[in-house]
């Protein structure tokens, strides 16, 4: 059931991303010649006005081909003839509708909670050894730890587990009053708990009652909380924490929705965290797009910003076939790069 929920929602991801440059397109007078949900040959295919409508074999993707989108065009409508401004809505608002989504189900998930978690401190485990003026105090905002600006609980313990477990430099917020705690020894340590002994870091949390203003600024901090996690991703594969040969495209990202829900101990709890990791997955894709590498959304906006900067420069407009052929090699590094991680993927699973 988890692998067909998986299919199902990574198809859906996909086409919310290109309605969101149909929808862009269309409200801004762009002519689109065809919107497609999947990549390969045709499965079903209508025309509708100027505009073809199709459903294709591999689920890998999709595309919103506007005219002039690659090169010269003759028609006023085509994109490339369209201003810069509008060039750049329609580009962004893939990402936007993938960012959308994922805030969306967040919401929604979290709609159903009585209580949340604040990042300020309310007690300490028995034990622990850095309490008072030195160390941190009840009532503590934490406001950032090794320069990561915290909103969440979950991030607490996301940016301690990736210093060098030894120590810290926590900011906290205290008597109105930001308070600079450097190379704090705070660590995972044994604590006594109602499960036995235990490695925690010892802190209590502030809960409160659910209300609509809360929910907005949990589902909004949780939101940026997953761009924040793309991104430390990314800085890890720059570094040479992570290999490419760690990235997962569609397979991986099917078989790990499908093991979250295969693992988790109630149907109920299995499709919450199943929501949960398509919100994540919705707004990494979001991220993903807007990198400035070619043939991606975010290369197209860095190439149409960077050619308007020189034509400002030269006073003279550029060939657009180039930009085409930038993001034509850029397409084939792209697919070649999903057929490695999908060979990896397909590995991974035997």
């Amino acid at each position: 059931m988890y692998i067909v929920i998986a299919i199902v929602a990574f198809g859906v991801l996909v086409a919310v991303h290109e309605l969101g440059h149909f929808l862009a397109a269309k409200s801004l007078g762009i002519k689109v010649n065809e919107f497609a949900i999947g990549m390969g040959p045709k499965i079903i295919s209508k025309q509708k006005g100027e505009t073809t409508y199709s459903l294709r074999a591999l689920p890998i993707g999709g595309f919103c081909a506007m005219e002039g989108e690659d090169g010269e065009a003759e028609d006023p409508r085509a994109f490339v003839n369209k201003s810069i401004p509008k060039r750049l809505v329609v580009l962004i608002a893939g990402s936007f509708m993938n960012f959308l989504v994922g805030f969306l189900i967040v919401l929604i998930l979290f709609s159903g909670r009585a209580y949340y978690s604040q990042p300020v401190l309310t007690g300490f485990m028995d034990g622990f050894p850095l309490e008072g003026e030195n160390g941190l105090m009840e009532g503590d905002r934490i406001v950032s730890i090794d320069g990561h600006h915290v909103s969440l609980v979950e991030e607490v313990t996301l940016y301690l587990s990736r210093g060098n477990g030894e120590s810290a430099d926590i900011v906290v917020r205290r008597d109105g009053k930001r308070v600079k705690l450097d190379d704090l020894p705070l660590k995972l340590r044994e604590y006594e708990t109602e499960n036995g002994t235990e490695l925690k870091y010892g802190l209590y949390f502030k809960v409160v009652e659910s209300s609509f203003g809360e929910l907005i600024r949990q589902t909004w901090a949780n939101s940026i909380y997953f761009v924040k996690m793309v991104r430390m991703g990314l800085s890890d594969l720059i570094t040479g924490a992570a290999k490419i040969k760690d990235l997962s495209g569609p397979v991986g990202i099917v078989s790990m929705i499908n093991e979250v829900g295969q693992s988790s101990p109630t149907t109920s709890a299995a499709l919450w965290s199943v929501a949960y990791l398509i919100a994540f997955i919705a707004v990494n894709l979001s991220v993903m797009n807007m990198l400035p590498i070619p043939a991606l959304d975010g290369g197209r906006v860095f190439v149409m910003l960077v050619s308007w900067c020189i034509e400002k420069i030269i006073r003279r407009k550029l060939n657009p076939k180039v930009e085409g052929y930038i993001h034509g090699a850029g397409l084939v590094l792209l697919l070649a790069l999903m057929a490695y991680v999908m060979f990896n993927d397909i590995v991974k699973l035997f």
